[in-house]
């Protein structure tokens, strides 16, 4: 009989008999951790490291985990321990806090998981990743959101199971109606920008991996919080931004729709030089080039001068960086042609010198007096 049993232990101390069973709790719930990591591991087929929901479970869940069950263990061994009427009101608070703490732990871990399995499914390194960054754009906010709304559930939970805190909380709302008014209006800038980061989540005027062109800088969206937007500018460099910029004031978004862009080169080259040899050589270095996608290749005389023409090559390439790429060895190739076929292509200012007629001839007479001779026809 359970009564019996307990009964042997009835001679130990009760500070030696609330240890033990508190180690029992600690033990029982590592048990139960290893269990579960040994339902949950599973080898990859064909020793192929995919990724699988179980392995990112025991990776987000396997610290919580190690703090919940030994306190879920350690609260139903409660009403066995032998503690003074004094202390124990007192412990089962401070386990209901620490249960609720590390519960609260566990919630924010299977978000995680179910993040990993997100960004599994929708890639972002594949070439066409609109929908993808579309998704995990929204995925982002979300999951910040839901850990936001975790932590404060979780310290109302705790203030609400005290029952002085109850009753202050209650004079508090019924009595600082006007300190509640003047926090609004002093977090109206915060929740401005909650709200700025509510719609760029789901109207999406830019989402992460999208390239921008703001304040004079071109980079990539690297991350979106509630808050602020983080650019990672072309040379590593990192644009912060608060969130609420991207509803108020215009800028460049160049994978808006499609990473497909078009890229130019500009030539300003003398009259002399052939247009349709240029035009050829063109199309050659487009063909030869990996990172042309075959969509458009045009080589035209955009504007001119009473010395030079503007000559423009219109290229188009899968992605921003790719276009980068593409223009600037076009660019190189194009002039290595010039300097090799055409040398006298390049802009030259002409000058055309005229030999002057002969001044008139000068005598110096006699008396001194200088005689201006007019030259012979």
């Amino acid at each position: 009989m359970p009564g019996d049993f307990l009964g042997q232990f009835d001679h130990f101390p009760d500070l030696v008999w609330d240890g033990i069973l508190a180690a029992v709790a600690i033990v029982i719930g590592l048990i139960l951790k290893f269990m579960l990591a040994l339902l949950l591991k599973k080898k990859p087929k064909d020793g192929r490291p995919a990724f699988s929901v179980t392995r990112s479970m025991l990776a987000r869940l396997g610290k919580p985990f190690s703090y919940f069950l030994p306190l879920l263990a350690f609260n139903f061994l409660l009403p066995l321990m032998k503690m003074k009427d004094t202390v124990a009101p007192f412990v089962n608070k401070a386990v209901e806090i620490l249960l609720t703490i590390s519960f609260a732990n566990v919630l924010i871990a299977v978000v995680k998981v179910f993040e990993d399995y997100a960004y599994h499914t929708f890639d972002i390194k594949k070439a066409d990743n609109l929908k993808e960054r579309k998704i995990r754009t929204q995925l982002q906010f979300i999951r910040r959101l839901a850990i936001t709304l975790i932590l404060i559930l979780t310290a109302c939970f705790i203030l609400l199971s005290f029952n002085n805190l109850r009753k202050l909380g209650t004079g508090l709302l019924t009595g600082v109606g006007v300190g509640g008014i003047i926090i609004g209006f002093a977090a109206q800038k915060s929740l401005g920008n909650f709200l700025a980061g509510f719609q760029i989540a789901f109207t999406q005027p830019i989402r992460i991996d999208d390239v921008l062109v703001l304040e004079g800088e071109w980079g990539r969206v690297e991350e979106i919080t509630l808050t602020y937007v983080v650019v990672k500018i072309w040379d590593e460099r990192r644009l912060i931004l608060p969130i609420n910029y991207f509803v108020e004031k215009p800028f460049q978004n160049w994978t808006r729709t499609t990473a497909d862009i078009l890229g130019t080169v500009f030539l300003y080259l003398d009259y002399t030089v052939s247009l349709d040899a240029l035009r050829e050589e063109l199309g050659r270095l487009l063909e030869e080039d990996p990172l042309w996608d075959k969509r458009v290749k045009v080589l035209q005389v955009t504007n001119t001068s009473e010395k030079t023409m503007e000559v423009r090559a219109l290229m188009s390439a899968s992605s921003s960086g790719n276009a980068f790429d593409l223009r600037c060895n076009i660019r190189e190739g194009l002039i290595k042609y010039l300097q090799k076929n055409y040398p006298d292509a390049f802009p030259v200012d002409r000058v055309v010198l005229k030999r002057p007629s002969a001044p008139p001839a000068i005598k110096l007479m006699d008396n001194g007096i200088i005689q201006q001779e007019t030259p012979k026809a």
